[in-house]
Protein backbone atom coordinates (compact mmCIF):
# COMPACT_ATOMS: atom_id res chain seq x y z
CA UNK A 1 0.00 0.00 0.00
CA UNK A 2 2.72 2.25 0.55
CA UNK A 3 3.83 2.00 -3.24
CA UNK A 4 0.40 2.95 -3.99
CA UNK A 5 0.27 5.95 -1.39
CA UNK A 6 3.33 7.56 -2.80
CA UNK A 7 1.90 7.24 -6.72
CA UNK A 8 -1.15 9.19 -5.58
CA UNK A 9 1.32 11.95 -3.64
CA UNK A 10 3.42 12.25 -6.79
CA UNK A 11 0.51 13.42 -8.73
CA UNK A 12 -0.58 15.88 -5.97
CA UNK A 13 2.60 17.11 -4.84
CA UNK A 14 3.39 19.85 -7.75
CA UNK A 15 -0.15 21.57 -6.55
CA UNK A 16 1.40 21.52 -3.50
CA UNK A 17 5.15 22.94 -4.33
CA UNK A 18 3.27 25.71 -6.98
CA UNK A 19 2.60 27.38 -4.20
CA UNK A 20 5.72 26.56 -2.13
CA UNK A 21 4.91 23.43 0.10
CA UNK A 22 5.29 19.70 -0.34
CA UNK A 23 4.10 16.76 1.63
CA UNK A 24 6.27 13.47 2.84
CA UNK A 25 4.77 10.27 3.79
CA UNK A 26 5.54 9.49 7.44
CA UNK A 27 3.53 6.26 8.53
CA UNK A 28 0.60 4.08 7.42
CA UNK A 29 -1.34 2.26 10.16
CA UNK A 30 -4.63 0.04 9.91
CA UNK A 31 -5.58 1.91 6.59
CA UNK A 32 -4.91 5.52 8.41
CA UNK A 33 -2.08 7.32 6.09
CA UNK A 34 0.05 9.94 8.41
CA UNK A 35 1.67 12.60 6.17
CA UNK A 36 3.33 15.55 7.00
CA UNK A 37 3.17 19.17 5.17
CA UNK A 38 6.29 20.52 4.25
CA UNK A 39 7.48 24.58 3.03
CA UNK A 40 4.30 26.91 2.68
CA UNK A 41 2.01 24.41 3.95
CA UNK A 42 3.31 23.54 7.09
CA UNK A 43 1.76 27.04 8.51
CA UNK A 44 -0.55 27.87 6.28
CA UNK A 45 -4.27 28.48 7.02
CA UNK A 46 -5.77 26.34 4.38
CA UNK A 47 -3.68 23.33 5.18
CA UNK A 48 -6.54 21.51 6.83
CA UNK A 49 -8.82 22.01 4.06
CA UNK A 50 -5.22 20.95 1.71
CA UNK A 51 -5.18 18.02 3.78
CA UNK A 52 -8.65 16.57 4.01
CA UNK A 53 -10.35 18.46 0.67
CA UNK A 54 -7.30 17.41 -1.60
CA UNK A 55 -4.73 14.84 -0.44
CA UNK A 56 -7.18 12.81 1.40
CA UNK A 57 -9.82 13.00 -1.10
CA UNK A 58 -7.41 11.75 -3.64
CA UNK A 59 -5.90 9.04 -1.92
CA UNK A 60 -9.72 7.51 -0.90
CA UNK A 61 -10.41 7.91 -4.25
CA UNK A 62 -7.53 6.19 -5.65
CA UNK A 63 -7.29 3.42 -3.10
CA UNK A 64 -10.65 2.29 -1.46
CA UNK A 65 -7.83 0.70 2.00
CA UNK A 66 -7.27 4.60 2.50
CA UNK A 67 -9.71 5.31 5.58
CA UNK A 68 -8.33 8.72 6.64
CA UNK A 69 -5.29 10.99 6.76
CA UNK A 70 -3.81 12.72 9.59
CA UNK A 71 -0.85 15.45 10.08
CA UNK A 72 2.13 14.72 11.95
CA UNK A 73 4.65 17.43 13.65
Amino acid sequence: MREQVEEVLAKVRPFLQRDGGDVELVDIDDGVVKVRLKGACSGCAGATATLKNGIEETLKKEIPEVKSVEQVA
